[in-house]
């Protein structure tokens, strides 16, 4: 069995030391889903969350001005900052999550490969071919950098602007804005994430991030 406190030690450290125990601690049971930390006001639904609280698709994950959740569904795993509310869509007629519905707010994923998924935000569908995706909404504007693998961005206004975008290590940032704006795809910084956090998350899963290697952090 997993020992769920020295896992929820390590999640929230978030150091390497914190993440060579996770990778020890996954190798000798199995993925533990559910929030694995939680800090500030966070609800799943009705309930406050907590670590080793369910979270399961079909229902909605609400975090208040000082909240912060972490946790897994599936193989997948997702870190929601404060301010926002991200509903967990299911696959018809099933339980599985078919991805996720961010109504408004920040939150930063990573998605098992060959499980086609979407995230849907006011302005865009961003359709997820296993990959780390981090995602701002709000109601005018989607901020999405596909930290690395393959997602396709849709403007739901208009889907004839659309992209298909390939990265490694957090190469094509984009903006999706609503009908009226000049653009409504446009090129955008790195902001409000980092290769930290998405390390913890595929550590989460039992996996490693494809730029480990690389020369430079964000």
């Amino acid at each position: 069995m997993i020992d769920r406190r020295a896992l929820i030690r390590a999640t929230a450290a978030g150091t390497a030391l914190g993440l060579a125990g996770l990778g020890r601690l996954l190798a000798a049971g199995r993925i533990a889903e559910g929030v694995h930390s939680a800090s500030g006001e966070v609800r799943v639904g009705a309930t406050k969350a907590a670590p080793g609280s369910p979270v399961r698709p079909g229902e909605t994950v609400v975090t208040g001005p000082n909240g912060k959740v972490v946790f897994v569904v599936g193989r997948d795993a997702f870190l929601v900052r404060a301010n926002s509310e991200v509903r967990l869509e299911k696959k018809p007629g099933s339980a599985l999550l078919s991805g996720l519905r961010i109504v408004t707010g920040r939150i930063l994923s990573v998605f098992a490969h060959g499980e086609q998924k979407s995230i849907v935000t006011d302005t865009a569908t961003i359709g997820i071919r296993g990959t780390g995706v981090y995602v701002e909404a709000v109601h005018d504007k989607t901020y999405v950098c596909t930290c690395y693998g393959t997602v396709d961005i849709v403007s739901r206004d208009d889907p004839a602007e659309h992209e298909t975008v390939t990265t490694t290590h957090h190469d094509k940032p984009r903006y999706v804005l609503a009908k009226g704006a000049p653009r409504m795809l446009m090129g955008a910084p790195v902001i409000n994430h980092t290769d930290a956090e998405l390390e913890l998350l595929e550590s989460l899963v039992g996996r490693h991030p494809p730029f480990e290697k690389a020369p430079y952090r964000y």
